[in-house]
């Protein structure tokens, strides 16, 4: 069962999309009532409580694209497009660890939403089958091509993430990139042609030369670095001899359920002093699959 706080989960908007297909309903809404989400860049407007700022449709940047999210108690909600996006591995800057350390649930899952369409956009205003320039179409939620009439949508990339047991061990790993003591669940892009079940045993075998059966999906995650959807699985490995890929991962370890269990108590306690890894944030999946492991494990 997926846990109710995990990162980026149940934003509030419905996405009515019985107004995306009708472009004159769409313009009219276009009002002094609507609201705007207000962004700079890629990054949200927060108040002091760290709640989502909005603004009208004035505020967005002149000749700016606006995307339709959709309608909040009654209120039609935009956000503008960014001159420039991002669309690379998650830089985790201090604005980013202040939206996903402090931000409400449900603001952050509609943050995540809005700012994976908009990145999108920024990075998609030349179409890739001719090179034409493209406009957006359907409130946003599409992009056609002007020369050659291609139609473009926003893309999720798929990412398989993985708690490896062997004997009442778990398999994680840490990637140079990582801070001193970070361990996580490994991961990796679902490849064309692959399952999930076949993209899990892939990537452990890639990573850590594990062979592993019994794939369990567990949960998931949308991810808006730039827009991924993290699929939570469980596998089971058939032996604990590792074999890392140092071009992926710096380090590979089994540890234990009384270690797994020592993490996450320290971090839950604001005390990792002694602990034997630092686990990943609760704002993550791969922290969810952890706590998922330890009550079924009991």
């Amino acid at each position: 069962m997926m846990d109710a706080l995990i990162g980026f989960v149940g934003q509030p908007l419905d996405r009515a999309d019985h107004i995306r297909n009708d472009p004159e309903a769409l313009e009219a809404l276009k009002d002094e009532r609507a609201l705007l989400l207000l962004l700079e860049g890629l990054d949200p407007v927060m108040d002091d409580d760290n709640r989502l700022q909005w603004g009208s449709l004035s505020d967005a940047p002149t000749g700016a694209e606006l995307v339709f999210l959709g309608l909040m108690d009654g209120r039609v909600c935009f956000a503008a497009v960014p001159s420039a996006g991002e669309g690379g591995p998650l830089n985790m800057g201090s604005s980013i660890r202040r939206v996903m350390g402090g931000m409400p649930s449900i603001d952050l899952a509609l943050y995540g939403m809005a700012r994976s369409v908009v990145d999108w956009h920024a990075r998609h205003r030349f179409c890739a089958q001719c090179g034409g320039s493209t406009v957006p179409a359907k409130g946003g939620w599409q992009r056609d091509c002007s020369s050659c009439k291609a139609q473009h949508f926003p893309r999720v990339d798929p990412v398989t993430i993985m708690v490896v047991e062997h004997r009442g061990r778990l398999l994680l790993g840490r990637q140079p990139r990582f801070p001193e003591g970070f361990y996580s669940a490994l991961a990796g892009f679902v490849e064309p042609g692959e399952t999930v079940e076949e993209a899990v045993a892939r990537e452990v075998m890639e990573e850590a030369g594990v062979r592993v059966n019994n794939v369990d999906y567990v949960m998931s995650q949308p991810w808006p670095f730039p827009s991924q959807l993290m699929i939570g699985c469980y596998a089971r490995a058939e032996d604990d001899r590792l074999i890392v890929d140092r071009t992926e991962l710096e380090d590979a370890r089994w540890f234990t359920h009384e270690e797994v269990a020592r993490a996450v108590a320290g971090q839950a306690e604001q005390s990792l002093e002694g602990a034997p890894f630092v686990p990943p944030p609760p704002v993550a999946i791969a922290h969810h699959l952890l706590k998922w492991w330890l009550r079924r494990d009991n």
